[in-house]
């Protein structure tokens, strides 16, 4: 039987996403649905969905109970995802937007398989906690196409987990076949989004640190841009750079610029990203 629901389509610094309003947690998707829905030949088109879902009408909600709207990512492929920083500030403009939530006079908490996460406006649109982050050198190869040989990889998680290999040249980033998903060994556990980064010429300038990303996300594919993964390479560079580098980077991505600044919190050191939210049409489909 089909169905009829409405849906935007929004992005983040060219990451995308179908949202779709389901308040009451009535709608029940299929992992072929959402391919179906994010197809970008016979779909709307997209890197993933974005239900928007009071947190007390999912199981995961109960997790965030501080948080009235819980952001169900899903990817491309339908698999679920922990967090989408790019995801997350569409997700809040939307809410903002639609006047579901007001993110002017307090912080906007949002709930997601990585726990609340904390919004606020920046210069560049949004800015989130992304929290606390961990890094492993317990050492991942990763093999690419385009690459000579293997490189290290180095762990990030930043509520979802990253692999990060550093590159030597733009021409190296630039030559880079991401139509193919990079092998990695060990495979982490749960997989992992690859992060390709070069540093800039200089690396700091006026206290901060910029680098170039590209990124193959599990479950997608490469794509214009990836919130987390821009936070887990700004930090992997920190790391290696040492205890002089900056807190402050500025990421440039396939689809735009976005900014990282990691804090002292009581908690620990936290990692905050920043960058533009856009909401581009609405309309209604039909599912299958």
């Amino acid at each position: 039987m089909t169905r009829t629901v409405a849906f935007t389509k929004g992005h983040g610094t060219g990451n995308d996403f179908v949202i779709l309003p389901d308040p009451d947690g009535e709608l029940t998707l299929s992992n072929d649905q959402v391919a179906a829905l994010t197809d970008r030949r016979f779909g709307i088109g997209g890197d993933g969905t974005l239900r928007v879902v009071r947190s007390t009408h999912l199981p995961e909600g109960a997790a965030t109970a501080d948080a009235e709207w819980f952001m169900d990512y899903r990817n491309a492929d339908g698999s679920a995802a922990e967090m989408c920083g790019n995801g997350i500030r569409v997700f809040a403009k939307y809410l903002v937007e639609s006047g579901l939530a007001s993110i002017d006079e307090a912080p906007l908490r949002i709930g997601t398989r990585a726990g609340t996460k904390v919004l606020t406006r920046s210069a560049l649109g949004f800015e989130v906690d992304l929290g606390l982050f961990a890094v492993d050198e317990s050492g991942v190869l990763v093999r690419a196409r385009g690459l000579d040989v293997a490189r290290p990889g180095l762990g990030i998680d930043v509520g979802n987990p990253h692999v990060v290999v550093a590159i030597g040249a733009t021409s190296e980033l630039d030559a880079l076949d991401l139509t193919v998903q990079p092998v990695l060994s060990p495979l982490p556990p749960h997989g992992a989004n690859v992060e390709f980064v070069v540093p800039a010429d200089p690396l700091v300038t006026g206290g901060v640190g910029a680098i170039r990303m590209r990124v193959f996300e599990r479950g997608v594919g490469e794509t214009l841009s990836c919130g987390t993964g821009v936070a887990a390479s700004a930090l992997a560079v920190r790391h290696w750079a040492g205890a002089a580098a900056p807190d402050e980077w500025i990421v440039d991505v396939p689809g735009g610029t976005l900014g990282v600044r990691i804090v002292d919190e009581r908690d620990g050191s936290h990692v905050l990203l920043s960058g533009p939210a856009t909401l581009v049409y609405s309309g209604e489909v039909a599912l299958a």
